[in-house]
């Protein structure tokens, strides 16, 4: 099962990222439709999508504007976007509001019931609350004895809510917006800081853990300290814009 990482930054793109998308091309999922979202057309290889959306945001929905030409002579019969009711409410209301954008795209807006959807092709779609200003969503895929966990927009904490929610997944794609020293910024917007990304990924017993939405400035008082993040969890990396993994 191969993800790839179409926007891995929050906030606004930069010249170097775009913002939040990962993409399972063989199951046709995505997640989060943020301005990397474009270059889902590339990937297409099923005739339906399902786009699980983490929440309203404008860095992780405005590219679900760009679905009349991520479609383009694409042989895709379906698409559906998935959230919380009232997030998709927000969506179509303001997003698409005829005033901002004039036409609606076409997709199918299905508000996410229970806990869990089993998929076309026999993966499972779980989702968990997380804490984030308006509220947000984590995601966890299991496909074939193979799982990934997406875990944005929250502040990690130790021994979080949702831990055992993501526990021992092969691949744990964390947001890690900024670095030790901001704790109380982080705290404020919603978001996480090295350290405790890091002590997830060891306590929930994941095997791989990479981070995204990382401070698009990316200046060097505000970088990730990579080694310290492995000292305490080795198998940690760096998502890039473009980056493909086998899961």
């Amino acid at each position: 099962m191969k993800l790839i990482f179409l926007g891995t930054t929050g906030y606004h793109p930069s010249d170097r990222r775009h913002t939040a998308c990962l993409m399972v091309p063989e199951l046709g999922i995505v997640f989060d439709a943020g301005t990397g979202f474009y270059r889902v057309r590339e990937h297409i290889r099923t005739t339906s999508l399902d786009i699980y959306l983490t929440h309203a945001h404008l860095d992780h929905s405005f590219g679900l504007t760009f679905l009349f030409d991520v479609l383009h002579q694409r042989k895709v019969q379906q698409v559906q976007v998935h959230a919380e009711a009232e997030k998709l409410k927000a969506i179509e209301e303001h997003l698409f509001s005829p005033l901002l954008f004039p036409v609606k795209p076409p997709c199918d807006f299905r508000p996410l019931v229970g806990r869990s959807r089993e998929t076309k092709q026999g993966a499972f779609v779980r989702w968990f609350p997380l804490d984030h200003p308006g509220g947000s969503l984590g995601y966890r895929l299991d496909h074939e004895g193979r799982s990934v966990a997406y875990v944005t927009d929250t502040t990690a904490t130790h021994s979080p809510s949702y831990l055992s929610s993501i526990q021992d997944v092969d691949v744990l794609i964390h947001e890690c917006y900024f670095p030790d020293g901001y704790e109380d910024r982080a705290a404020l917007t919603g978001h996480s800081c090295a350290t405790p990304v890091a002590e997830v990924a060891r306590d929930c017993g994941a095997k791989r853990l990479y981070i995204v939405h990382i401070d698009p400035m990316e200046s060097p008082e505000r970088r990730i300290d990579l080694d310290s993040m492995r000292r305490i969890f080795p198998e940690t990396y760096t998502a890039e814009d473009g980056l493909e993994i086998e899961i």
